[in-house]
């Protein structure tokens, strides 16, 4: 029987669930919770999709993510790929570790989109420990809502969920701490606290169209970092292969190129080539003075 085809657009906010083949935990400890959340932090810069709320559990897990113009399959793909190649080879396993395909959801309006901020959140009450406390299980957003867990990974995006409530953080999380409350009874502390940033969140949201030309990134990057047409298509040079790699990675984000296309555009070098680059671009673009700005900036010319 053929699979029903995805329902996708790119200005979509998606719930994302996750789930493990029947026999296996998809997480046995915390470090694979971690990881999970580090390979899911490398897909939101190297797609710039935004992590509305998560929840990690053993068996499964929940992502809200605001696609920003990116395609979510081509973006879940990549984490959970990743995830199963470190599982495997972390318990020497083969085979599939993940139940079928994600599954996804549109979220149509904002009042599911809280509805669901708040079912997710609250998926720890069923765990020992966590009864009455679901606020401080770590591997969960809620928390960082709350101000009282830091965002470590710097992997959440506040903005949208508390900017339904208030323009104050401040007011906005003590509001949704209400609202989580109503809605996850006991579960929730009776000594939940908030810790008042003094931020306040204004709606910058614009969508990312990942439709940019070839030509338009590369005037760019020679603009910016000097690199010329012929540089980026220069072969096996240890002198370019950075600016190569920036490359890559904007032809992935921005102009929605597959491993395949990309190839042809840089001339003869293989998939997994094209695969390294952008994973050295990613870690370039987060580690490196030079290039910390280059894909915000270039963001700001695309929604212009």
């Amino acid at each position: 029987m053929p699979r029903t085809a995805r329902v996708k657009s790119p200005d979509a906010k998606y719930h994302i669930m996750s789930r493990s083949i029947s026999e296996v935990d998809l997480f046995r400890d915390e470090e694979d919770k971690l990881r999970y959340l580090k390979i899911i932090k490398r897909y939101k810069n190297k797609y710039k999709i935004r992590i509305c709320a998560f929840c990690i559990m053993d068996n499964h897990s929940h992502l809200i993510i605001d696609a920003n113009g990116a395609d979510i399959s081509k973006v879940m793909h990549g984490i959970n790929l990743s995830y199963a190649r470190y599982f495997n080879k972390k318990y020497g396993r083969h085979g599939h570790l993940f139940q079928d395909r994600f599954k996804s959801k549109v979220i149509g309006n904002n009042g599911y989109f809280l509805r669901l901020s708040a079912y997710i959140h609250n998926n720890p009450h069923s765990l020992k420990g966590y009864e009455k406390s679901v606020e401080s299980y770590k591997y969960s957003s809620l928390g960082i809502y709350m101000g009282t867990r830091c965002d470590k990974l710097k992997i959440l995006d506040k903005g949208y969920l508390l900017g339904l409530f208030s323009r104050s953080c401040g007011s906005a999380v003590k509001l949704y701490v209400d609202y989580m409350r109503k809605y996850a009874g006991e579960a929730l502390s009776r000594e939940a606290e908030f810790k008042d940033e003094g931020t306040r969140y204004v709606d910058t949201r614009c969508i990312l169209y990942r439709d940019c030309t070839v030509e338009k990134v590369e005037k760019f990057l020679m603009e910016r970092i000097g690199a010329t047409k012929a540089v980026l298509m220069t072969r096996n040079s240890s002198k370019t292969v950075e600016q190569r790699a920036i490359f890559a990675l904007f032809l992935r984000c921005f102009c929605n190129y597959s491993s395949r296309a990309i190839c042809k555009v840089m001339g003869s070098i293989s998939q997994s080539r094209v695969s390294m680059l952008c994973a050295k671009g990613i870690d370039l673009v987060l580690e490196k003075s030079d290039y910390r700005n280059l894909m915000a900036d270039f963001m700001d010319l695309c929604i212009e």
